[in-house]
Protein backbone atom coordinates (compact mmCIF):
# COMPACT_ATOMS: atom_id res chain seq x y z
CA UNK A 1 0.00 0.00 0.00
CA UNK A 2 1.33 3.44 -0.80
CA UNK A 3 2.66 5.62 1.97
CA UNK A 4 0.42 8.46 0.77
CA UNK A 5 -2.80 6.59 1.59
CA UNK A 6 -1.61 5.54 5.02
CA UNK A 7 -0.82 9.18 5.92
CA UNK A 8 -4.19 10.49 4.75
CA UNK A 9 -7.18 10.39 7.11
CA UNK A 10 -9.93 8.04 6.00
CA UNK A 11 -12.48 9.67 3.72
CA UNK A 12 -15.19 9.89 6.41
CA UNK A 13 -12.75 11.82 8.62
CA UNK A 14 -12.25 14.52 5.96
CA UNK A 15 -15.76 15.89 6.34
CA UNK A 16 -18.83 15.90 4.14
CA UNK A 17 -18.57 15.15 0.44
CA UNK A 18 -19.75 18.38 -1.23
CA UNK A 19 -23.21 18.12 -2.73
CA UNK A 20 -24.07 14.73 -1.24
CA UNK A 21 -27.15 14.83 1.03
CA UNK A 22 -26.32 14.30 4.73
CA UNK A 23 -28.08 10.92 5.04
CA UNK A 24 -26.09 9.61 2.06
CA UNK A 25 -22.67 10.72 3.32
CA UNK A 26 -21.81 7.23 4.68
CA UNK A 27 -22.45 5.70 1.25
CA UNK A 28 -20.29 8.34 -0.45
CA UNK A 29 -17.54 7.97 2.14
CA UNK A 30 -17.42 4.18 1.77
CA UNK A 31 -17.36 4.27 -2.02
CA UNK A 32 -14.67 6.96 -2.14
CA UNK A 33 -12.61 5.11 0.48
CA UNK A 34 -12.89 1.92 -1.56
CA UNK A 35 -11.76 3.74 -4.68
CA UNK A 36 -8.72 5.22 -2.95
CA UNK A 37 -7.73 1.92 -1.37
CA UNK A 38 -8.03 0.04 -4.64
CA UNK A 39 -5.84 2.57 -6.44
CA UNK A 40 -3.27 2.23 -3.67
CA UNK A 41 -3.38 -1.58 -3.48
CA UNK A 42 -3.08 -1.92 -7.24
CA UNK A 43 -0.11 0.44 -7.52
CA UNK A 44 2.72 -1.57 -9.11
CA UNK A 45 0.60 -4.74 -9.36
CA UNK A 46 2.04 -7.10 -11.98
CA UNK A 47 -0.63 -7.84 -14.60
CA UNK A 48 0.86 -11.29 -15.12
CA UNK A 49 -0.93 -12.26 -11.88
CA UNK A 50 -4.26 -10.56 -12.52
CA UNK A 51 -6.09 -13.87 -13.07
CA UNK A 52 -4.22 -16.06 -10.57
CA UNK A 53 -6.66 -17.74 -8.18
CA UNK A 54 -4.70 -18.36 -4.97
CA UNK A 55 -6.00 -21.46 -3.18
CA UNK A 56 -8.83 -21.55 -5.72
CA UNK A 57 -10.23 -18.22 -4.54
CA UNK A 58 -11.38 -15.37 -6.77
CA UNK A 59 -8.69 -13.53 -8.72
CA UNK A 60 -7.72 -9.88 -8.42
CA UNK A 61 -9.25 -9.36 -11.88
CA UNK A 62 -12.56 -10.81 -10.75
CA UNK A 63 -12.74 -8.55 -7.68
CA UNK A 64 -12.02 -5.44 -9.74
CA UNK A 65 -14.66 -6.34 -12.33
CA UNK A 66 -17.20 -7.43 -9.71
CA UNK A 67 -16.91 -4.29 -7.57
CA UNK A 68 -17.52 -2.09 -10.61
CA UNK A 69 -20.42 -4.26 -11.75
CA UNK A 70 -22.13 -4.35 -8.36
CA UNK A 71 -22.00 -0.57 -8.02
CA UNK A 72 -23.39 -0.17 -11.53
CA UNK A 73 -26.21 -2.67 -11.04
CA UNK A 74 -27.31 -1.55 -7.58
CA UNK A 75 -27.28 2.11 -8.56
CA UNK A 76 -29.37 1.22 -11.64
CA UNK A 77 -31.92 -0.50 -9.41
CA UNK A 78 -31.78 2.56 -7.12
CA UNK A 79 -33.07 4.59 -10.08
CA UNK A 80 -35.95 2.07 -10.31
CA UNK A 81 -34.65 0.93 -13.70
CA UNK A 82 -34.09 -2.58 -15.02
CA UNK A 83 -30.65 -3.70 -16.09
CA UNK A 84 -29.74 -3.29 -19.73
CA UNK A 85 -28.53 -6.13 -21.94
CA UNK A 86 -25.05 -4.58 -21.73
CA UNK A 87 -25.18 -4.84 -17.93
CA UNK A 88 -26.25 -8.49 -18.15
CA UNK A 89 -23.37 -9.16 -20.56
CA UNK A 90 -20.96 -7.51 -18.12
CA UNK A 91 -22.35 -9.61 -15.26
CA UNK A 92 -21.82 -12.82 -17.25
CA UNK A 93 -18.25 -11.77 -18.08
CA UNK A 94 -17.22 -10.70 -14.55
CA UNK A 95 -15.76 -14.06 -13.65
CA UNK A 96 -14.20 -14.66 -17.05
CA UNK A 97 -10.45 -14.30 -17.45
CA UNK A 98 -9.64 -11.61 -20.00
CA UNK A 99 -5.91 -11.86 -20.72
CA UNK A 100 -5.84 -8.76 -22.92
CA UNK A 101 -7.08 -6.43 -20.18
CA UNK A 102 -4.70 -4.58 -17.88
CA UNK A 103 -5.27 -3.96 -14.20
CA UNK A 104 -4.95 -0.21 -14.80
CA UNK A 105 -7.91 -0.43 -17.22
CA UNK A 106 -9.98 -2.19 -14.55
CA UNK A 107 -8.96 0.33 -11.88
CA UNK A 108 -9.78 3.25 -14.20
CA UNK A 109 -13.21 1.77 -15.01
CA UNK A 110 -13.92 1.25 -11.33
CA UNK A 111 -12.84 4.82 -10.52
CA UNK A 112 -15.25 6.14 -13.17
CA UNK A 113 -18.04 3.97 -11.73
CA UNK A 114 -17.44 5.36 -8.23
CA UNK A 115 -17.57 8.91 -9.61
CA UNK A 116 -20.83 8.13 -11.43
CA UNK A 117 -22.26 6.78 -8.17
CA UNK A 118 -21.23 9.93 -6.29
CA UNK A 119 -22.92 12.05 -8.97
CA UNK A 120 -26.08 9.98 -8.59
CA UNK A 121 -25.97 10.40 -4.80
CA UNK A 122 -25.76 14.18 -5.28
CA UNK A 123 -28.99 14.02 -7.26
CA UNK A 124 -30.82 11.78 -4.79
CA UNK A 125 -33.64 13.34 -2.79
CA UNK A 126 -33.35 12.27 0.86
CA UNK A 127 -37.12 12.20 1.19
CA UNK A 128 -37.21 9.22 -1.20
CA UNK A 129 -34.79 7.00 0.75
CA UNK A 130 -37.54 4.76 2.11
CA UNK A 131 -39.27 4.47 -1.27
CA UNK A 132 -39.75 0.92 -2.52
CA UNK A 133 -37.24 -0.48 -4.95
CA UNK A 134 -36.83 -3.94 -6.40
CA UNK A 135 -33.75 -6.05 -6.88
CA UNK A 136 -33.22 -8.20 -9.93
CA UNK A 137 -35.50 -10.14 -12.20
CA UNK A 138 -37.19 -11.68 -9.16
CA UNK A 139 -38.02 -8.13 -8.02
CA UNK A 140 -36.94 -8.73 -4.44
CA UNK A 141 -38.45 -5.85 -2.43
CA UNK A 142 -36.12 -3.38 -0.75
CA UNK A 143 -35.79 0.39 -0.41
CA UNK A 144 -33.67 3.03 -2.08
CA UNK A 145 -31.50 3.37 1.04
CA UNK A 146 -31.23 -0.42 1.22
CA UNK A 147 -29.77 -0.59 -2.28
CA UNK A 148 -27.39 2.31 -1.74
CA UNK A 149 -26.19 1.01 1.61
CA UNK A 150 -25.70 -2.49 0.21
CA UNK A 151 -23.68 -1.09 -2.71
CA UNK A 152 -21.34 0.56 -0.20
CA UNK A 153 -21.00 -2.39 2.19
CA UNK A 154 -20.66 -4.97 -0.59
CA UNK A 155 -17.97 -2.84 -2.20
CA UNK A 156 -16.00 -2.60 1.04
CA UNK A 157 -16.34 -6.36 1.61
CA UNK A 158 -14.75 -7.00 -1.78
CA UNK A 159 -12.04 -4.41 -1.14
CA UNK A 160 -11.03 -6.46 1.89
CA UNK A 161 -11.06 -9.64 -0.17
CA UNK A 162 -9.06 -7.88 -2.88
CA UNK A 163 -6.37 -6.87 -0.38
CA UNK A 164 -6.08 -10.45 0.93
CA UNK A 165 -5.94 -11.80 -2.63
CA UNK A 166 -3.18 -9.36 -3.59
CA UNK A 167 -1.20 -10.48 -0.52
CA UNK A 168 -1.76 -14.17 -1.30
CA UNK A 169 -0.72 -13.69 -4.91
CA UNK A 170 2.46 -11.89 -3.84
CA UNK A 171 3.27 -14.71 -1.38
CA UNK A 172 2.63 -17.27 -4.12
CA UNK A 173 4.87 -15.37 -6.55
CA UNK A 174 7.64 -15.18 -3.92
CA UNK A 175 7.36 -18.92 -3.26
CA UNK A 176 7.80 -19.67 -6.97
CA UNK A 177 11.17 -17.90 -7.10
Amino acid sequence: MSEQLSLKPEVWMRGPVPGVPPLLQPVAHALLQAGEEIVSYMDSFDDAYLWVQPAGRASVGFHLQHIRGVIDRLFTYALAQPLSEQQFEYLRAESQETPSIRSSDLVDALTRQVQAAISQLKNTDETTLTDARYLGRKRIPTTLIGLLFHAAEHTMRHVGQLLVTIKLVSLWVDSQR
